[in-house]
């Protein structure tokens, strides 16, 4: 299944927003702003001129901004676990899955959902404590994900650093790649992932 038919799986069980609809679109801008400018210093004020409505609109998709911060990060990683756990299912062999991963989150990172999935790692304590759990138990899911390959390669002897600490270390390094790689430069994704998979000595 392709990205654009995961996403509107998704769509239609009212899981993420549909990218072209009013709620998606205030949380795409969401997204950017939060990013841009955190979301502490972005008003709502900010959020309705993005999407060119009056501020009192907004209340009929969310009740408050804390709502459509949290928006973005559930649909964020909601998305993403989807692409994730497809990336996975259409590989064979661990290592192969570990490189699908890779390449899915690099994808992330530095396209579709790049602007809300910095929105994740810097903003997420601005939620209520409540909301918090509610993200941290999806973002769990996401990881899961990585912890259970990296396990297999663990045992197996593929991959001789803790699984926990090998994950950490990627969430890192693949987070930051959105400050230096250029799209459409000389290295694309695909050889990207083929460096990080020769980092941790899972190239031949």
């Amino acid at each position: 299944m392709n990205q654009d038919a995961i996403l509107q799986a998704l769509v239609a069980d009212k899981l993420v927003s549909a990218p072209d609809s009013a709620r998606g679109r205030l949380l795409t801008e969401a997204a950017r702003l939060f990013r841009d400018r955190g979301y502490e210093r972005t008003t709502v004020r900010d959020l309705a001129a993005a999407v060119g409505i009056q501020s009192g609109s907004l209340f009929h998709h969310f009740r408050t901004k804390e709502a459509i911060l949290k928006a973005v990060m559930v649909e964020t990683i909601r998305l993403n676990t989807a692409l994730m756990q497809a990336a996975v299912d259409e590989a064979q062999g661990d290592r192969a899955k570990l490189r699908a991963l890779i390449h899915a989150e690099l994808e992330s990172i530095n396209g579709l959902t790049g602007e809300a999935m910095a929105v994740l790692v810097y903003e997420w304590r601005s939620l209520s404590p409540e909301a918090q759990e509610e993200v941290l138990a999806l973002r769990d899911i996401y990881e899961q994900l990585w912890l259970d390959v990296l396990g297999r390669l663990h045992r197996s002897g593929e991959v001789t650093a803790d699984p926990f600490v090998v994950r950490r270390l990627l969430t890192g390094s693949l987070s930051w790649t959105v400050t230096w790689f250029q799209s459409g430069g000389k290295m694309g994704l695909s050889e990207l992932t083929d460096q990080v998979m020769l980092s941790l000595g899972l190239i031949d």
